[in-house]
C-alpha cells in the first residue's frame, strides 16, 4: 500500500490491519490502560485482546507516537519507551504475533464499561490527550490538524481487470498516487479491488483514465452509502453540472457526482430512489438505478481481447513460413516486426507507464527482451517472445478471474425485487427500497429477497447457500429466514428485519472480500523475497551484458542475448501468485459451503491444527435442555418452581431458559424479586420477599455454607445419568433440586469421526458442568477427553495446557460466552454465524450453520490449501533455478524462457483452482 498522508487515521501496518484507539480507565492508576481494539459493543470487549501486541505488556499507558517527552508507545514494530506512568516493568512490545496464544494473558486488561477517556491511539496517529500525568491529560495541537485532514478525505473503490501479475498492482498504485488529491492507494491483486482515499470524489474520473492508460479496465464499485444511477439524455458536460446543482439544493442530498463521459451519477442521500428519479426528470433527464437496469456496456476497443494476439500469431507464422522459402529476407523481418507491434502494443504501453511511475514489472522486462532481440537481429525470437507472452497473459487472466469470481456469485443469490404489502395490495419493489418492518410474500420455489421473521405460513427452506446445511429447515411463525435461501413448499409472509446491505449474505460477502485482501504469513514472505529478487537479477543482467564483452570473453551480441534471457527469468510472477490465488480459491470455496474464513493467516493455522477443544452446551449438544426431574427437599414442587422462575427468568443461559419454560408450563407463580445477580460458573441469586435465594450448583452452596450431604448421593446419581443439577435454596436451607438434561446434536458424532480422518490428533470437551454429566456427554459424543467444573477463566488455562509442547489448538464455541477461550486458542471457531452478529465479530472462522457439520470440511480444505501452496512455491523456485542454470551453457532461448515463465504461472493458477472444486 502506498500512502502519502502518513498521519491519517487508520494507517495500515504490515499485516493489513490498524491499531484502534484504546480507552482509559482512571488514567494511569493501578489499572493501567490495556492496548486492545476498541469494541463496538460492551458484550464484545473480550474481542479486543486479539489486537494486543504482546501478552506480557502490563503498563501500556500510551502517549503520542513520534513526539517527545512523555512518549510511552511507538509503532508496533518498535520498542516502547518507559515514562512516569509505567511501573517497574519496562513497557515493551514486538511485532504483531501470528498466533493468538500470545494474547491470552491480556484478557483482564480489556477496558471496563465505565471507561471515560481515550488514552492510547494508533501508532500512526498523535493522540489528543497524554495520560501520563496524575489526573489530567494535556492536549497536542498537531493531532487536531491530523484528524481534520483525515475527515476531509473520502473513500473510492474500483474493480480492476486485466492484471496478470502482482507487479501490475504495484504499477497501478504508484501511478495513481501521483494524481493530485489522492491521499492513499491500495490495490489487492487477489481480489482486483482498488481502494483509494481522495480529497474530492471528482478525482474518480482521473483515476479511471489513468488506469485505462496503463492498459487495464476499471469499474467503480458502489459504496454502502452511495447509490449509483445511469443518467440518460445528457449531451454535454454542462448537463452533468446542472443535475448536480439541482440535486444539491435538497437538504436530504448529502453528496452527488455526475460523470458525463460514463453517464453515471453517484449520490449519497437520505430519501428514496423514486424521489431522486423525479428530481432528475425535473431537469430534463432520466435516471435509472443500476440495480434495476443493466449498466451500459463500454464498447470494446480494437486493442482489447485476443484480436491483436491472433493477428500477431498469424503474422509470426507467415513470417516463419516465408523464411523457409526463397524470398527476400526483408519480407520475413517485416512480418516479424508486425507481429511484435501487434502483440506487444498493450505490454509496451503498460511498460511505458510502469517505467514512468518507477515500477519494474513483467511488462517492462518482456518489452525490453523483445526490443533487445530485434536490435541484435533475432526477429523470430522477439516475435515469439511477444506472442507467447500475450497468449500466456490471456490464459492467466481467464484463469485468475475464475478465482476472483469465486465469491461474486454469492451476490446473485438474493433476488433484486420483492413482493411487498402496501395499502392492502402486493406490489413488486426493488429490494433496496424495502424498509425494516415491511411485510413481504415469498411463494413456493422462490428465493427470499431479504432477512426476516416469518409472520404466517409454514414451509421448508433450503439454507444451503448461506449455512451449507445439507437438509432443508422447517420454518413457521417466529422463525428467522435469510436472503438468498429458497422457499420450497408453502407460501410465507415475512416481516423484514434487515435492509439489503445488512443481510446475512451481504455480511458474508463483505467479510470474505476483506479476508481475501489480507496477506497470509507465507504470502508476505514471498512478496518480500520477490521485491529483492527482481532488482538483483535485473542488475545482474545489465552487468552480464557489459562486463564479459569488455573483458574479451565473448561477443557483445552473445552476452547481450544472455542478458535478455536473464531479464525474462527475472520476473517472479509464478512465485508471487503461488500463495494468493490458492488462498482466494480456498476462502471462496469455504464461503459457498457456509464457512467464513477471515483471512489467509487463519486458513494456514487451520491447516496445521492438531487439537480441537469444544464447548459443551450449544456446541456438542443441542443447546436446548429439558427439565427431567424435580427433587423436593424442604419445599414442595410449586414453591421450588416459583423461586426458580423468579431467579432464572433474568438469565440467558440455556439451562436457565429450560427451567423458566418448564416453570411457566406448570403455571408457577413469578414472585417479586430484586437485586438479581449472576455468579459466573456457579449460578445466580435474587432478593425475594425479604430473603436471599440462590439457584446454582453444589460448589455455590458449599461456598455459602449450606450442608448438602443429605441428598448428595441422589444428586451424584442424577449427574451420572447425564443431568445438569440446579439446586434451589437460601443460606439456611435447601428447597429442592432440579435436574436438566441436553441431547447430543445429530451432526456431532459424525463430525468428530470425520475430524479424525482428516488428521486431527485429539478432541477435548470443556465444560463448566459436573464431572458426571461431562463424562456421560463425552462418551455419547465420542470426544477423546473432557475437562469439567471449569469457570470461564479455567477454560483459558485449559487451552494453554493443550498448547503445551507447541500444539496448535482451536476452540469451538458460540462466540459470546467462550470469547476468552476463543482468543487464547491459536484459532477461534464460532457456530451459528447466520443468526448472530456476535459470532461473526468474535471468531476467526465462522460456521454459518448452528452445528458442526462443516467443521471437517474446513480442516480438510485448509490442509489441502497448505499442500497446494507448498507445491506452487517449490515448483516456481525449481523452474527459475533450472532456467537460470540453462542460460550460461547456451541451452536456453528467449522463447523457452518466456514459456517457462508464463507456463509456470499458468500451471500455478490451475493447480490453485483445484481448491474451488474441493468437496466434503
Amino acid at each position: 500500500m502506498e500512502n502519502k498522508n502518513e498521519g491519517s487515521l487508520g494507517t495500515l501496518n504490515d499485516e493489513g490491519s490498524s491499531l484502534n484507539s484504546v480507552e482509559k480507565d482512571k488514567c494511569c492508576t493501578d489499572d493501567t490502560c490495556a492496548t486492545s481494539e476498541k469494541p463496538k459493543f460492551k458484550k464484545e470487549l473480550s474481542l479486543s485482546v486479539k489486537q494486543v501486541i504482546k501478552a506480557d505488556v502490563k503498563d501500556s499507558c500510551c502517549s503520542t507516537y513520534g513526539s517527545t517527552g512523555d512518549t510511552c508507545c511507538q509503532s508496533p514494530a518498535e520498542s516502547i519507551k518507559k515514562d512516569d506512568c509505567c511501573t517497574d516493568d519496562t513497557c515493551a512490545t514486538s511485532e504483531k504475533p501470528k498466533f493468538k496464544k500470545q494474547l491470552s494473558l491480556s484478557i483482564k486488561q480489556v477496558p471496563k464499561a465505565d471507561v471515560k477517556d481515550s488514552c492510547c491511539q494508533p501508532s500512526s496517529v498523535p493522540v489528543v490527550k497524554d495520560c501520563c500525568t496524575d489526573e489530567s491529560c494535556t492536549s497536542h495541537h498537531e493531532s487536531i490538524e491530523t484528524v481534520s485532514d483525515s475527515q476531509n478525505t473520502q473513500g473510492l473503490e474500483f474493480r480492476i481487470g486485466g492484471m496478470d501479475c502482482p507487479s501490475c498492482a504495484e504499477t497501478i498504485e504508484k501511478s495513481i498516487l501521483k494524481i493530485n488529491g489522492v491521499q492513499s492507494v491500495r490495490l489487492n491483486y487477489s481480489t482486483a479491488k482498488l481502494q483509494t482515499k481522495v480529497e474530492d470524489t471528482k478525482i474518480s474520473e482521473q483515476i479511471e483514465k489513468q488506469v485505462q492508460k496503463l492498459g487495464f479496465s476499471i469499474e467503480p464499485l458502489v459504496s454502502t452509502d452511495m447509490q449509483v444511477f445511469n443518467v440518460e439524455g445528457m449531451d454535454c458536460a454542462a448537463c452533468a453540472v446542472s443535475i448536480e446543482k439541482h440535486l444539491l439544493k435538497r437538504s436530504d442530498v448529502e453528496q452527488v457526482s455526475v460523470n458525463f463521459s460514463t453517464g453515471k451519477m453517484k449520490i449519497a442521500h437520505q430519501t428514496n430512489a423514486d424521489t431522486i428519479i423525479r428530481e432528475v426528470e425535473k431537469v430534463g433527464y432520466k435516471a435509472v438505478p443500476v440495480s434495476q437496469g443493466k449498466p451500459s456496456l463500454q464498447p470494446k476497443s480494437f486493442f482489447d481481447g485476443l484480436l491483436l494476439t491472433s493477428f500477431s500469431g498469424l503474422t509470426l507464422l507467415l513470417g516463419f513460413v516465408l523464411s523457409l522459402v526463397e524470398v527476400p529476407s526483408i519480407l520475413p523481418i517485416l512480418l516479424y516486426a508486425a507481429s511484435i507491434i501487434l502483440g506487444g502494443y498493450k505490454p509496451a504501453k503498460s511498460a511505458f507507464y510502469a517505467v514512468k511511475s518507477g515500477s519494474l514489472d513483467m511488462n517492462v522486462l518482456m518489452s525490453a527482451a523483445a526490443i533487445g532481440a530485434a536490435l541484435i537481429g533475432q526477429w523470430l525470437e522477439g516475435a515469439t517472445v511477444v506472442f507467447l507472452f500475450a497468449i500466456g497473459n490471456a490464459l492467466q487472466n481467464k484463469s485468475i478471474e475464475r478465482t476472483r469470481n469465486s465469491i461474486r456469485g454469492l451476490m446473485d443469490l438474493a433476488p433484486s425485487e420483492a413482493w411487498i404489502k402496501e395499502d392492502g395490495q402486493w406490489l413488486k419493489k426493488a429490494a433496496e427500497e424495502v424498509s425494516v418492518g415491511q411485510i413481504m410474500m415469498v411463494k413456493p420455489g422462490e428465493k427470499i429477497p431479504l432477512d426476516g421473521e416469518v409472520l404466517s405460513g409454514n414451509s421448508s427452506v433450503n439454507q444451503a447457500p448461506i449455512t451449507g446445511e445439507s437438509l432443508p429447515v422447517d420454518k413457521g411463525p417466529g422463525d428467522p429466514v435469510y436472503a438468498g435461501t429458497v422457499n420450497q413448499n408453502g407460501s410465507l409472509e415475512i416481516r423484514v428485519t434487515k435492509i439489503v446491505k445488512d443481510t446475512a449474505i451481504a455480511r458474508i460477502i463483505h467479510l470474505v472480500e476483506e479476508a481475501q485482501e489480507q496477506k497470509s504469513p507465507t504470502q508476505a514472505f514471498v512478496d518480500r523475497f520477490a521485491k529483492v529478487y527482481t532488482p538483483i537479477v535485473f542488475v545482474l543482467a545489465v552487468l552480464i551484458a557489459i562486463i564479459p564483452p569488455l573483458a574479451g570473453w565473448g561477443t557483445w551480441s552473445d552476452w547481450f542475448y544472455k542478458a535478455l534471457e536473464l531479464l525474462v527469468v527475472a520476473c517472479p510472477c509464478a512465485l508471487v501468485i503461488s500463495t494468493p490465488v490458492a488462498i482466494v480459491s480456498a476462502i471462496g470455496n469455504a464461503a459457498r459451503n457456509g464457512i467464513l474464513i477471515k483471512g489467509g493467516a487463519f486458513l494456514e493455522i487451520a491447516g496445521a491444527l492438531q487439537v480441537i477443544a469444544f464447548d459443551k452446551t450449544g456446541t456438542l449438544t443441542e443447546g436446548n435442555p429439558q427439565v427431567t426431574t424435580i427433587l423436593p427437599v424442604e419445599a414442595q414442587e410449586p414453591d421450588i418452581l416459583s423461586i426458580a422462575l423468579t431467579i432464572e427468568e433474568q438469565s440467558m443461559h440455556p439451562i436457565a431458559k429450560a427451567i423458566t419454560e418448564y416453570a411457566k408450563g406448570k403455571n408457577a407463580e413469578n414472585r417479586a424479586g430484586s437485586a438479581f445477580k449472576a455468579i459466573p460458573g456457579k449460578g445466580a441469586q435474587a432478593h425475594i420477599e425479604g430473603e436471599e435465594y440462590y439457584a446454582g450448583n453444589l460448589k455455590l452452596f458449599r461456598e455459602i455454607g449450606v450442608d448438602v450431604t443429605q441428598f448428595r448421593t441422589k444428586v451424584e446419581e442424577l449427574q451420572q445419568q447425564g443431568n445438569s443439577i440446579v439446586i434451589i435454596g437460601s443460606k439456611e436451607k435447601i428447597l429442592g433440586v432440579i435436574a436438566v438434561a441436553d441431547t447430543i446434536r445429530k451432526a456431532t458424532v459424525i463430525a468428530l469421526q470425520q475430524l479424525k480422518t482428516v488428521g486431527i490428533e485429539k478432541s477435548v470437551m470443556l465444560t463448566g458442568d459436573n464431572k458426571g454429566t461431562a463424562k456421560q456427554v463425552a462418551a455419547s459424543a465420542r470426544v477423546d477427553d473432557y475437562m469439567a467444573d471449569l469457570m470461564p477463566e479455567d477454560k483459558v488455562t485449559a487451552i494453554k495446557q493443550l498448547q503445551a509442547g507447541g500444539k496448535v489448538v482451536a476452540m469451538v464455541g458460540d462466540g459470546i460466552n467462550d470469547a476468552p477461550a476463543l482468543a487464547t486458542a491459536n484459532l477461534g471457531i464460532a457456530m451459528g454465524g447466520a443468526g448472530t452478529d456476535a459470532a461473526i465479530e468474535t471468531a476467526d472462522i465462522i460456521l454459518m450453520a448452528d452445528n458442526l457439520e462443516k467443521l471437517p470440511h474446513t480442516v480438510k480444505l485448509s490442509r489441502k490449501a497448505l499442500k497446494i501452496i507448498k507445491q506452487n512455491i517449490w515448483f516456481s523456485l525449481i523452474v527459475k533455478v533450472v532456467a537460470l542454470a540453462f542460460i550460461f551453457p547456451g541451452w536456453l532461448t528467449l522463447w523457452i524462457a518466456v514459456l517457462s515463465d508464463t507456463g509456470a504461472a499458468l500451471l500455478v493458477i490451475l493447480n490453485s483452482l483445484r481448491l474451488l472444486n474441493t468437496k466434503d
